[in-house]
């Protein structure tokens, strides 16, 4: 997972475009594109799919057990990949309105993982390592928003 927002920042930064990205992007508009191409749209879908169909594999991985709130998660999961990659071609309002629903699912997914390392001392890499996704998804988005004038009237 933080792969995808680490190559979302380089292809931003090597100035290349989403497959329906605008024609000549300003930096924030492309890097805000691939934001919600990769880490937003293809990443969730995934997380989706290992929520779901390898839900036992991945709760593992997170140091958790499976049950039946991990596909809950899976098919939020889903619909939020399908929308960031809906949103990476649609501009600036779609974008506020992910970024809000993103943010709100992933900062407080990771309050949850912290009370885990600290309550229950679950380190292990699916509860941890995540941790820079959850935190720096919502940041990057954030941040692009901010610098692109998305809040100025």
């Amino acid at each position: 997972m933080p792969l995808t927002l680490v190559l979302a920042w380089v292809f931003a930064l090597l100035n290349w475009t989403t497959p329906w990205g605008a024609g000549d992007p300003t930096f924030s508009e492309n890097a805000l594109s691939w934001m919600f191409f990769l880490p937003a749209g293809i990443m969730f879908i995934t997380s989706g799919f290992m929520h779901t169909v390898l839900a036992k594999s991945t709760a593992k991985n997170i140091g958790w057990v499976t049950n039946g709130f991990q596909k809950e998660i899976g098919f939020v999961s889903w619909g939020l990949g399908v929308a960031g990659l809906v949103a990476s071609g649609m501009g600036t309002d779609a974008w506020i309105v992910l970024t809000i629903v993103i943010s709100f699912f992933l900062l407080l997914a990771a309050a949850q993982h912290i009370f885990e390392i600290v309550k229950s001392k679950n380190l292990s890499p699916g509860n941890t390592i995540i941790l820079i996704y959850d935190i720096g998804l919502p940041i990057s988005l954030w941040a692009l928003l901010i610098s692109n004038g998305s809040f100025s009237s």
